[in-house]
């Protein structure tokens, strides 16, 4: 962990170097490129020893395989190959090394690379193999048209600036953000008619990177001194279950569970405060004109901790693996698409049972929200005073459930998981069984506005606030101009 907030640390310095010493107005692509590539490597070695060639190997041999196998197959054979390559991994270090342990955890950084090797294979394929025609308007506009070179493919996966903590972002954005094409803005005359138009601006990303590190500070202060007072394994202690009346008991299951995230909210923040240094994750200006740098975001706290339901928790938490599971799973699933993709998301988060618990669990408890949601909410919103009411019974159910269900995740293991849903008489299982079998589900179709749960979505108001900036965001396609680049972007957010 030390280790991880030095290195993480170091990152954060070398970015703000990088964007001022190597920016792309005074350096080639091709040394941006190197200079990323090889920082990224220093620290995988630095925090994780000789452990970081898994890096190196598994970017390798996925490359290899995308440059034989050719572009209608390669997406098959790259997917199983990184995810079967990671869980290799994962077995190893688990029930080899460390059981329960997190010391020189290798597979974290791998679980990003997984999802860049997959992402991209996918990107490639739909860019170089099918027709424009069969996209969706997103595929459409993350379609890679040409086949990366050895180095743009390393440096993807394996930059300074996301090789620890990532986040995912798309090939083509990162590959824009090396060539220096991330502040194009989109204008409208005051007609209504587009205009478009380029500024090449370079937007400060200081004050986004202050607020950042500040948000860090208070994780990490919550997380030392608080967590640890409030134990997850705390519920299932046998005198806490035999002298807790039930109020208290999901009262401490709500506190402990949130107690839990700020390590996450620390790791994340910090993650996206080192890209925004470096001068990536510009996302265009809001209707204030003020400057917005939550492209490759990977959390909104604020919504997580007053999320009302299931779908708003899953929406704002961990978005750029919920984009993933989504692009790589859900939109291509010939059948039980939710289920599917929570299976997925068990596998790539690693081999402990308490993943499986968690996730399995999961399915039901989206499909019991949404059949809810969709059959009791439009009685509530006419009335404001009844919708507040109604929107502070779902918050309560929504905080008890998400902790409820993620109880394994914490604990890791099969025994003390049961342990705590035997205490509690499996009550949110049966209870999601039954909404399951008194309310209708209805179907949404792929590629509708309704989709499931699972995949994150721009809020009503930011899509609101899209269509009064129509920004432009930054995409890079070699075969396209640069007005249907511009277009791509808008509509991706839009949807």
């Amino acid at each position: 962990q030390v280790n991880f907030v030095v290195c993480q640390l170091f990152a954060l310095l070398a970015a703000i170097w990088f964007r001022t010493y190597l920016h792309s107005s005074k350096t080639s692509p091709f040394i941006r490129h190197v200079v990323a590539t090889l920082l990224g490597l220093y620290l995988a070695l630095f925090c994780f020893g000789w452990y970081a060639l898994h890096f190196v190997i598994q970017s390798g041999i996925s490359y290899y395989i995308m440059i034989i196998i050719g572009v209608e197959n390669m997406l098959k054979y790259c997917f199983v190959f990184a995810l079967g390559y990671l869980t290799v991994c994962q077995i190893t270090r688990v029930y080899i090394f460390d059981y329960g342990q997190y010391s020189a955890d290798f597979s974290g950084p791998m679980m990003i690379i997984t999802q860049k090797i997959t992402s991209l294979a996918f990107e490639i394929h739909d860019g170089m193999f099918r027709k424009n025609e069969d996209l969706t308007p997103s595929q459409r506009c993350l379609a890679v048209r040409r086949m990366p070179s050895l180095l743009e493919y390393l440096s993807y996966n394996c930059n300074f600036m996301g090789i620890l903590a990532g986040p995912l972002c798309s090939y083509k954005d990162y590959i824009t953000f090396i060539e220096g094409r991330s502040y194009q803005l989109q204008q409208s005359e005051a007609n209504g008619k587009e205009d478009t138009k380029y500024e090449q601006t370079d937007p400060s990303p200081n004050i986004a990177v202050a607020q950042k590190l500040l948000i860090c500070g208070l994780s990490l202060l919550f997380h030392m001194t608080i967590t640890k007072t409030l134990p997850v394994e705390y519920n299932i202690d046998d005198n806490f279950r035999a002298t807790a009346s039930w109020p208290v008991r999901f009262f401490y299951l709500y506190v402990s569970l949130m107690a839990a995230r700020p390590k996450y909210y620390f790791a994340w923040t910090l993650a996206d405060a080192i890209n925004n240094a470096a001068g990536f994750g510009f996302r265009g200006y809001d209707k204030n004109g003020v400057t917005r740098w939550d492209l490759i975001s990977n959390l909104r706290i604020q919504q997580i901790e007053f999320s009302t339901s299931f779908k708003m928790f899953l929406d704002n938490w961990n978005i750029q693996t919920a984009l993933w599971l989504k692009r790589v799973c859900y939109e291509r699933a010939t059948f039980s698409p939710t289920i599917q993709t929570f299976i997925l998301s068990a596998i790539w988060h690693g081999v402990y049972p308490g993943y499986y618990l968690t996730f399995l669990t999961g399915v039901l408890m989206t499909l019991a929200a949404r059949a809810i949601r969709n059959n009791i909410r439009h009685h509530f919103v006419e009335s404001p005073g009844v919708k507040m009411c109604y929107d502070i019974i779902t918050w309560m159910a929504t905080q008890v459930a998400i902790s409820y269900t993620v109880v394994p995740f914490v604990l890791l293991s099969v025994k003390p998981s049961l342990t705590f849903y035997s205490s509690c008489y499996f009550c949110l299982h049966i209870a999601s069984i039954l909404v399951l079998l008194v309310f209708p589900l209805k179907r949404t179709q792929k590629g509708s506005k309704n989709h499931e749960s699972i995949q994150p979505v721009w809020s009503k108001k930011l899509e609101e606030e899209s269509l009064l900036q129509k920004n432009t965001y930054s995409t890079t396609n070699n075969s396209f101009s640069q007005k249907e680049e511009v277009t791509c972007r808008y509509q991706a957010l839009k949807q």
